[in-house]
């Protein structure tokens, strides 16, 4: 007789173990978010900081990392905790849907190693643990994956409704980041190299995921259209492709080794390994080709990146949702048991250990791991310093900061002296000609609030421009905080009155010499 393949609560074997380790580690990672001392870094503090204002854009990202955080700073209020929320339950979606493409395309065991694989990612335990715009980008890439994969397997009226979920998923991930661009890139690649793949899409499917993507991004596209374009030419212009250095191989090497640290040693050479002896063969099956047109252009475009300018290894993220299944499905393939165990088994061991020094700074420090959690650290008592002085002069009519992750870290940690009564606004030294940054774009400080200014620097930068828009500054006072027994951040703070900027320059757009 057969054996069954459900269990009597309805579920398989390997079901309920994707169930147990995507639940289980959901829950330990909620324990510790509220249980680390770690502070917001400043990006995540920009994010909860356009949470306060709800709209769709921002200068430079997408709008749903901000509603994420309205939704959860709503239901439990802004303390870290609560601003970083919605993280692992983003990356508990894509787990469970990483399980259901696996299964669906190879079947229930490699759905399980499928979702062991991704949620033990080392990069993933990062983006767990922070509210940064990688981990709704995925989730919606995610989504994007399952219906695709099921509207291949449909028929009829289901296959445009498949389509319309497909379109909505790319325009949600598009609203989360514009790497979502790679999700229509591996999209068309896959439909440019399988025939059988282009037969699927009927003329109701097509209109149904082009009017679906397009309903779910036109307010977006609205805003940026009202807005210049902001935030599309912001990440433009992070590519530099102008400012860097052509053929930069060591810059290549970098990124691609920072990707066995990104996707976790074993998974990234298997899926590097396993493309190229696929590619080598030409004989490709159709689930595989599916999932490596969809995991390759990432890491191929952002190599390129890296050697022509740069490229942060985070990047590269998008490609991991669909590497993860190939992973699995290769080694459970190629009988490699003992490799798939190696790989699961260190991933956990890379888990736990971040895990530890996320819930013990000082384990951190013990093990040479400091360093990596500098950013998140000390904030708190920096900004304090500096409003300690704002809180012992009544006659301040600014404080500005040039800085901007010093002003995000501002906005946050000092939000309950800033909204009380008689405070002072908090407003950004603009150093160019046009705005750089959200800060500089709506609190730009001005002329008008420039009478007696208690400036803020980190350490010395720009220090000398700013004081230079000033008629007359104070003597400059040095704060230390300390992060860790080896780094330290300065802060500089005078007060300036009579802010007067001085003219930019036509060209480089920066000000012109004193």
């Amino acid at each position: 007789m057969a054996r069954k393949s459900l269990s009597v609560q309805g579920l398989s074997p390997e079901a309920r173990a994707v169930l147990w380790i995507a639940g289980g580690l959901t829950l330990v990672r909620l324990v510790a978010l509220f249980s680390t001392r770690l502070e917001l870094y400043p990006d995540e503090a920009q994010y909860w900081l356009w949470s306060r204002r709800p709209d769709w854009g921002y200068f430079s990202k997408p709008p749903l990392i901000a509603w994420a955080i309205w939704l959860t700073t709503r239901l439990g209020g802004d303390s870290e905790p609560w601003v970083r929320l919605a993280a692992p339950f983003f990356h508990l979606g894509v787990t469970l849907a990483a399980a259901r493409i696996g299964r669906r395309l190879y079947g229930p065991g490699v759905g399980f190693a499928a979702a062991a694989i991704y949620a033990l990612t080392p990069a993933i335990q990062l983006s767990s643990m922070v509210i940064a715009t990688d981990a709704p980008l995925l989730f919606f890439l995610s989504l994007a994956l399952v219906t695709y994969v099921e509207m291949a397997a449909a028929e009829g009226r289901a296959r445009t409704l498949w389509a319309a979920g497909l379109g909505a998923s790319i325009g949600l991930a598009f609203l989360s980041k514009y790497a979502a661009l790679y999700a229509v890139v591996g999209l068309g690649l896959h439909l440019g190299l399988s025939r059988e793949a282009r037969d699927r899409w009927t003329l109701p499917a097509v209109l149904a995921a082009i009017g679906a993507c397009g309903l779910v991004l036109a307010p977006n596209l609205a805003w940026n259209a009202a807005h210049g374009f902001t935030t599309l030419r912001h990440t433009a212009a992070n590519a530099d492709w102008g400012g860097g250095r052509w053929f930069n191989l060591v810059g290549l090497g970098q990124f691609l080794a920072s990707q066995f640290g990104v996707f976790g040693p074993i998974p990234f050479a298997v899926l590097i390994g396993g493309s190229a002896l696929a590619v080598a063969r030409r004989k490709v099956s159709a689930a595989d080709l599916t999932l490596m047109c969809f995991a390759l252009p990432p890491l191929a475009i952002v190599s390129v990146q890296a050697l022509i300018s740069r490229a942060n290894a985070n990047w590269s993220g998008a490609a991991y949702v669909a590497g993860a299944i190939l992973v699995a499905a290769w080694l459970t393939r190629w009988r490699a048991r003992g490799w798939l165990i190696a790989a699961i088994t260190s991933q956990a061991v890379i888990a736990a250990l971040f895990l530890a020094c996320v819930l013990n700074p000082a384990f951190a420090e013990k093990i040479g791991m400091a360093n990596a959690f500098k950013r998140a650290k000390g904030w708190d008592a920096t900004v304090q310093a500096i409003l300690d002085r704002a809180r012992h002069d009544r006659s301040l009519t600014a404080i500005a900061v040039n800085d901007r992750f010093l002003f995000n870290a501002a906005s946050y940690y000092g939000r309950d002296f800033l909204k009380s009564p008689g405070a002072p606004p908090l407003r950004m030294w603009v150093r160019g000609a046009a705005p750089r940054s959200q800060a500089e774009a709506v609190d730009p400080l001005t002329q008008a609030e420039g009478g007696r200014v208690l400036a803020a620097s980190l350490d010395k930068l720009f220090l000398d421009e700013m004081t230079a828009d000033f008629r007359g500054v104070s003597d400059r006072e040095i704060t230390s905080v300390w992060l860790d027994r080896d780094h330290r951040r300065r802060t500089v703070t005078f007060i300036g009155q009579g802010f007067q900027p001085r003219p930019r320059d036509p060209v480089s757009g920066l000000p012109t010499p004193p």
